[in-house]
């Protein structure tokens, strides 16, 4: 039986996010726990945190989604956009 990566029509994607299950996240105003070694004293990051004691990296749970960084961009930008923008 062969088996496809983009599955058949209507059924669900085997690599759909919202089917992973528990992942690990740095949330922000919260207790986080190392999933390394269980302290809970981090450097954060502007998109990662890192265990102050065993160096294990959390992604932010909501990095890139507010403040002055904020970037959403569909396609590419021409590279004088680029050179007029600085």
């Amino acid at each position: 039986m062969l088996v496809s990566m983009f599955g058949k029509h209507g059924l669900a994607y085997p690599h759909d996010p919202s089917r992973r299950g528990y992942h690990v996240v740095y949330r922000e105003n919260q207790v986080n726990h190392c999933p390394g070694c269980g302290r809970s004293h981090w450097y954060v990051g502007r998109l990662s945190a890192e265990c102050g004691f065993c160096g294990t990296a959390l992604p932010l749970a909501d990095a890139g989604t507010w403040g002055v960084g904020l970037v959403r961009q569909r396609g590419s930008v021409p590279p004088q956009d680029l050179a007029n923008a600085a």
